[in-house]
């Protein structure tokens, strides 16, 4: 293995480049404004063509469906929640009615106090 100053002496420097400064690039609020039109724009244009795609890939949507068909998935969504609605009230129902026994019920008897 070689020692590292030997392995850092064969690094040739970069041409044009000055001991220990470093040049940073200036950038101006110019190039930042050019670079937000291209982006905003190839953004405002290719947006609507990919969600254009997107739903065509996707194939039929809700609004392609038939009327009736929507309207007999309503009915039954909503045959169902009155189910599930009556249920509820039942077990609301048993459950005051514990809670009422429970409530009425007269305490157990002390045990006889020991002297």
């Amino acid at each position: 293995m070689m020692p590292a100053a030997a392995i850092l002496a064969n690094i040739v420097p970069m041409a044009g480049a000055t001991g220990s400064t470093v040049d940073y690039a200036v950038v101006t609020g110019g190039e930042v404004a050019i670079v937000a039109i291209v982006f905003g724009s190839i953004g405002s244009i290719v947006y609507p063509l990919v969600r254009a795609a997107s739903r065509k890939m996707e194939g039929r949507t809700a609004a392609a469906l038939p009327l009736a068909q929507i309207e007999d998935r309503l009915d039954r969504i909503e045959r169902g929640v009155e189910a599930i609605a009556l249920e509820v009230e039942r077990v609301s129902e048993g459950q005051r009615f514990v809670t009422k026994l429970l409530a009425d019920r007269a305490p157990p008897p002390l045990p006889p106090a020991h002297p």
